[in-house]
């Protein structure tokens, strides 16, 4: 608020001093003027967030002065200050740009609640223009890699995260990045430091007792003490003991804070599945309890398929990536295999493309992958859909 610039122009000192006097307790950088003209030439000069202005002055009116406004200065918010008379004139200066207008005599905290409105949408206009030059310059975030519109939404997603810590769902079909996705949250995360434990959802909390497992949840979290506990695929617990680790959790939460006298001394939940736990729950599938104590936050990841623009930058990666554990090298893909690798569905989503790069090393492929150097369900593929297009 410091930084937001307000002119006030009327002709009247007296109210001039009322406003200044208001508007600077409560901190507004507020610059007032009586005269009309100077009022023009100082904003030619000088940038304001808004500018209140009085619709009749003796040397310039009010319509006059928005119009150099919005010709010098169009991110400039006017608001038209009117008197009983001249209400019609105001509505006709709404239509030439004016923001808003009051009516004299006015209330003084009607000049802040105008304000306030004017520096939260600025505020929301400025946030949206960094955001949106950010997500031009991401093509990958840690190991994340993608230009796609999806993953650079992720990409902001995690980074509004590295100073807080929620509990995080990621969900996405299988192959497309989870776990690898929870890896990199907390890498980017204020925890990144403290431990980072992963388990197999598949047989956890199977053929032991409800306190058993109670004490089998908490010696899981108290070992990822400040840092995080990573479920995969976690539709796969049952629902009943679904419920003992939610419970366990929210216990072992309260009773760390009061130890430590700080909440973020105890473990935070990043959970991945490939099923939709939103109709799970509905169908008493998953417990609704769990749900809610993992479900701070939800990433979705898209599928390969539904972002192919990425698959250019992904096979460089893995290019990179196994170039350097390599002893030979493979630089590149050949004009004919890249072409199916664009068109192919990708079922198994990154992690299938991965072994694809990853099976030409081992292969042994000299320099650029070929066609024929593709597995044969891809190969094959290629073959169908070309004798299509024939």
């Amino acid at each position: 608020m410091k930084e937001f610039q307000i002119l006030f122009v009327d002709d009247d000192r007296t109210i001039l001093s009322l406003v200044e006097e208001y508007l600077t307790a409560f901190d507004y950088r507020i610059t007032v003027i009586d005269n009309g003209l100077k009022a023009l030439q100082l904003i030619k000069e000088k940038d304001f967030d808004v500018v209140f202005t009085d619709f009749k002055m003796p040397d310039i009116d009010g319509l006059e002065l928005l119009s150099v406004i919005k010709e010098y200065r169009p991110a400039t918010e006017v608001i038209m200050v009117t008197g009983h008379g001249t209400m019609e004139s105001a509505i006709q200066a709404m239509k030439f740009g004016s923001y808003d207008y009051i009516q004299k005599p006015f209330k003084l905290d009607v000049l802040r609640i105008l304000i306030d409105k004017i520096i939260e949408v600025k505020k929301l206009k400025q946030e949206n223009i960094e955001l949106k030059a950010r997500l031009k310059e991401w093509h990958r975030y840690d190991d994340l890699v993608g230009i796609s519109l999806k993953m650079r939404e992720i990409y902001e997603q995690i980074d509004r995260m590295k100073n807080s810590s929620p509990n995080v769902l990621i969900q996405g079909e299988s192959g497309s990045g989870k776990a690898l996705t929870a890896r990199v949250i907390h890498r980017n995360s204020r925890r990144a430091e403290k431990p980072f434990k992963s388990l197999n959802c598949k047989s956890f909390g199977r053929g032991i007792s409800d306190d058993q497992l109670h004490d089998h949840t908490i010696d899981l979290f108290q070992s990822a003490a400040g840092g995080a506990v990573f479920f995969d695929e976690i539709a796969e617990i049952d629902p009943k003991v679904q419920a003992q680790i939610s419970r366990a959790f929210k216990a072992y939460s309260l009773d760390q804070a009061a130890a430590e006298g700080n909440p973020g001394s105890g473990a935070r939940i990043l959970a991945a599945t490939n099923r939709n736990l939103v109709e799970a729950t509905r169908k008493s599938l998953f417990n609704e309890e769990f749900f809610n104590c993992i479900n701070d936050v939800q990433i979705e990841i898209p599928p390969l398929k539904d972002r192919k623009e990425d698959i250019c930058l992904l096979i460089n990666h893995y290019l990179n990536k196994f170039s350097q554990k390599s002893e030979n090298k493979v630089l590149n893909v050949s004009p004919d295999a890249l072409d199916v690798l664009l068109r192919y569905n990708w079922p198994g989503n990154v992690i299938q493309l991965e072994n694809v790069i990853e099976r030409a090393f081992a292969l042994r492929v000299n320099l650029t992958i070929e066609l024929d150097d593709l597995p044969s369900e891809i190969k094959t593929f290629g073959e169908i859909t070309k004798t299509v297009k024939v």
